[in-house]
This record gives structure tokens, C-alpha cells and sequence, in this order.
């Protein structure tokens, strides 16, 4: 789209009415006028639900050029850039190979786009960012429906959240898994929407954020609740609880009071700078921001040590017990045995006596190629037996069947080592001396087991051809937290 500077104002192409008037790119203006708000205009109440904290294409937009135009001269919308001088303004990416020139049919010249975040929607020099200036919707009334106790370490953590929320300041929870990091949040998300704050949680996987759904739903019946991923139905939709994959926040700025922001630590948000720079355009200048991990970055780790970051640490699981410690077995040339369509016989020994127990188990395993090639030879031993990675079209389904017990062992890639609970489950590592097994994945799969207050013990095995730093770091690491734990009082008989 060109638009036409006429009276200190941008006049949208198709609205130019006089064919003398010199047409531009958005991204060749000097500067964009603002216009000011006319407080007598009527501005329409869907537009404002659908845009307010929202940048978005014209495209993803549905109005017509018209409205938006009208409320951009009474001060309700603004235009701006959405390329310029080698940045993308919804993604933040400034690097040159991210981006490509073709020639536009809008602006009939050769235009630059982002190619960073091509998936949303393209973003060129001549296609502004919409959003909205005036007032938010007027915020639902707020129930709390929690009957739920919190540790003593939880409460803590809990209290410095309210006290972050209160003072627009960041806090890094640390908090081993299984600590009850979102029950810690609860209150935290009260209080903001009783003060009408808008309240973000982003998580990097979809996972984490089916998972917390149902459960911030429950808590906040009368909340609008905005679940928002890939493909989601919902991603029009205003809520003053915002529930969001990193990627979505692409098309959010200033809109939350509060973000959380969920599995700090995690692929993709830890490797990728766009997203961070996306999670800081989507907070309001004054703001808390809330990070969540229980697998910090040696980086993060030392400036807590040195006390350059306010932090709360919880090393001990809400119920108690402390966490189990990984066990190292040793299987022998693995990869030889599944390419001659056999599995290592320490794993079988050990997923025959689960499915002899009827106990549940997932096995990580450290690509989709040698998973694949070894599910049909664990399902010669039950039919049952499934696997999991991202691209599975039914990788929802198969979690939930999972939950419900109708699959006894599930094999799946790294894609599960977060986010999901199973309450009564052991879990294997196959290959744990691969590269992809960090010490952050070692310590989160090893963190699926043992969750449940009902079912606090289990088994984690890390199969291997021989162990590496990693490994070794990943036992340390538990090993610290439960004596931590101990230390501080925070476990059963302590």
C-alpha cells in the first residue's frame, strides 16, 4: 500500500481521490504525523476489542480500509512502519540474509520484506503496522476459584510476584520441576486483574500452553481467557489473560501490564533474539516481567550468584519429596542394535518389567529417525505402544491418550521433556550422551518423573554408550536442589 502526506495526514492509496498527489511507501516517510484523539467520535467497539495491544497487517484485519482509515483521522488507529532502515519492526530482525527485495504489486517498485516471520503474514517496506490508540475494553469482573494451599516456599515466591507486580520490576523465579510454579502465580494474576492489568503468560512451546489453558480457566471463570498458538482459534479474540507461544507475541506492542514469561530456558526463546526482542515489544513501558525456569542458563546462574539479578528460588517440590536422582546405565553400541532391528537388551529389560507392572513410561529418545526406526520393534512387544514428535499431526492426541492410560509406553523426541504432567510414570533416556541431551533436557526429562503428591517416587534411567559432562552436570544439579531443600527445612522428615 502507498499512501498520499496531504494536511498532515496519511491518506491510504485507494482513498487518494486526486490523482495529482505524490504516493509513497510508509517506510519513505521522514516521520508519521500523529493524529490526536476526538474524544465525540463513536469509534467502533469490535474494532477496539479486535486490535487494542495488537500491530497487525491490513491483511489480518477485518475491516475495511475505510473504518480503519476514519478512526486513524479521529486519533482511535495510527499507522506505522513496518520495514525500515534495515529492521523489521514486528519482529526486531536486523539481519541482512533474513531479508529479501521482489517487486510489489502495492507500490510497483522493488520492496524489501522480512523473511524472519514470513509465516505471519508478510511484513514489507510498504506495509504498515495497524494499531489501535484509544482505551482498552473495559475489563470483566474478577472470581478467584482456588481452594489450593501453598508451601512455605511457594508463598514466598508467590508474595516477591505480588511485590514485582505492585513496584513494574522483574523477577526471576527459579524452581525445581515439580515445584508448583503455576499454582506460585495464582495469586500474582489476582492481583493484577483486580487492578485491571492486562496479564500475558508466554511459554516457547504449545505444549506448555494447551497444558496451562484448562487450568487458568478454571481458575478465572468470569476472566476473558485468550489461549494463542499455530493455528489457534482464538488468536482474534481479546483477553485480559493472554495465554501465548513466543512466536504470537510477534503481533503484540504495549499491550500487557504483566508478562510471564514460562520455560525461560527453552528452544526456541533462549537461542533466539526476535523472540526476545518480541516478548519486550509486547510489554507496556511500565511493566514487570516474571521469568520462570528450573533449568537457568550458566549465564543466569552466575548473575544470581553475584547478585545482579533479583531472584526466589524453590528447591523442593510442593510435595515434599525430594526429587529422584537419574540412575546411568550403560547399553553397549545402541545404534548398531536398533539398525539390526533389535533393542539394546538393558532398555527391553527395562520396558518389559514397566508393561509387566502396568506402569507407565515415556522414553526419550534423541531423533525422529532412530525413534522411527524403533517403534516397531517396541510394539512388537505391545501394540499399544506409541511415538510422538512436533510435526505429528496427532501429537495432541496421542499426550492425551496418554494421560487417560489407553498408551502404556509413549516414545517420543525432546518435544515432551516440558510441560506436561503424567502423575504415576518412570522415564528412559536412550542415547543420553547425544549432543541434543543437555544438562537443562537431562534435568527437565528427568523432572517428568515423581509430580504427583499421590505417586512421589519413580524410576529415570539415562541409557548410555558413555557418559558425558552433561549427564554428570544433570545428577549434580537434582542432587544440589534436594540438598537445598533439605538444608532449608523444605522436605518430608526435615
Amino acid at each position: 500500500m502507498r499512501f498520499a502526506l496531504i494536511d498532515h495526514r496519511l491518506i491510504p492509496e485507494p482513498l487518494v481521490k486526486e490523482p495529482h498527489y505524490n504516493l509513497q511507501k510508509i517506510s519513505e516517510f521522514a516521520t508519521i504525523p500523529p493524529q490526536s484523539i476526538n474524544p465525540s467520535f463513536r469509534f467502533s467497539s469490535e474494532l477496539q476489542s479486535f486490535l487494542s495491544g495488537r500491530s497487525l497487517l491490513a491483511d489480518e484485519i477485518p475491516f475495511s480500509i475505510h473504518t480503519l482509515h476514519e478512526h486513524y483521522l479521529n486519533g482511535y488507529v495510527s499507522y506505522e512502519k513496518g520495514v525500515d532502515e534495515g529492521r523489521c519492526l514486528r519482529c526486531g530482525n536486523k539481519k541482512p540474509h533474513l531479508f529479501a527485495s521482489f517487486h510489489c504489486s502495492r507500490c510497483h517498485t522493488e520492496c524489501t520484506y522480512c523473511r524472519n516471520c514470513i509465516m505471519m503474514g508478510r511484513v514489507s517496506e510498504c506495509a504498515p503496522l495497524i494499531r489501535w490508540n484509544g482505551p482498552g475494553p473495559q475489563a470483566s469482573s474478577v472470581t478467584f476459584d482456588w481452594s489450593g494451599t501453598l508451601s512455605e516456599a511457594q508463598k514466598g515466591a508467590s508474595e516477591q510476584m505480588i511485590s514485582a507486580i505492585h513496584t513494574n520490576t522483574s523477577l526471576l523465579v527459579w524452581a525445581v520441576c515439580g515445584a508448583g510454579k503455576t499454582e506460585v502465580l495464582f495469586e500474582g494474576i489476582y492481583e493484577a486483574l483486580q487492578q485491571n492489568k492486562r496479564v500475558c503468560i508466554a511459554a516457547p512451546r504449545t505444549d506448555v500452553i494447551l497444558e496451562l489453558s484448562p487450568r487458568l480457566q478454571k481458575v478465572f471463570p468470569q476472566t476473558g481467557v485468550t489461549t494463542l498458538y499455530g493455528g489457534s482459534e482464538e488468536r482474534h479474540s481479546y483477553g485480559q489473560l493472554v495465554l501465548s507461544t513466543t512466536h504470537q507475541l510477534y503481533r503484540y506492542k504495549e499491550a500487557f501490564d504483566v508478562m510471564i514469561i514460562d520455560e525461560v530456558d527453552a528452544f526456541p526463546y533462549s537461542y533466539d533474539s526476535s523472540l526476545q526482542w518480541a516478548v519486550e515489544k509486547a510489554r507496556k513501558p511500565q511493566s514487570s516481567i516474571i521469568y520462570l525456569t528450573a533449568t537457568p542458563d550458566q549465564k543466569t546462574q552466575q548473575e544470581c550468584t553475584r547478585g545482579k539479578r533479583y531472584f526466589i528460588q524453590i528447591p523442593a517440590r510442593f510435595h515434599r519429596h525430594p526429587i529422584p536422582l537419574p540412575k546411568f546405565v550403560w547399553c553397549g553400541l545402541w545404534k548398531k542394535s536398533l539398525k539390526k532391528n533389535r533393542i539394546p537388551p538393558a532398555l527391553k529389560k527395562w520396558t518389559s518389567l514397566r508393561l509387566k507392572q502396568s506402569k507407565q513410561a515415556l522414553i526419550f529418545f534423541p531423533s525422529v529417525d532412530l525413534m522411527e526406526m524403533a517403534l516397531p520393534l517396541f510394539q512388537d512387544m505391545h501394540p499399544l505402544i506409541e511415538s510422538v514428535h512436533a510435526e505429528d499431526p496427532q501429537r495432541k492426541e496421542k499426550v492425551m491418550k496418554m494421560r487417560k492410560e489407553e498408551i502404556p509406553i509413549l516414545l517420543t523426541t525432546t518435544i515432551l521433556e516440558r510441560g506436561v504432567t503424567i502423575p504415576n510414570i518412570d522415564v528412559a533416556v536412550l542415547g543420553a550422551e547425544e549432543k541434543i541431551f543437555t544438562e537443562s533436557a537431562l534435568v527437565q526429562i528427568a523432572g517428568r518423573v515423581g509430580r504427583s503428591a499421590d505417586y512421589p517416587s519413580g524410576d529415570i534411567v539415562y541409557f548410555h554408550y558413555g557418559r558425558t559432562r552433561d549427564m554428570i552436570k544433570a545428577l549434580l544439579h537434582i542432587d544440589q536442589m534436594n540438598k537445598e531443600a533439605g538444608k532449608r527445612g523444605l522436605l518430608h522428615g526435615q
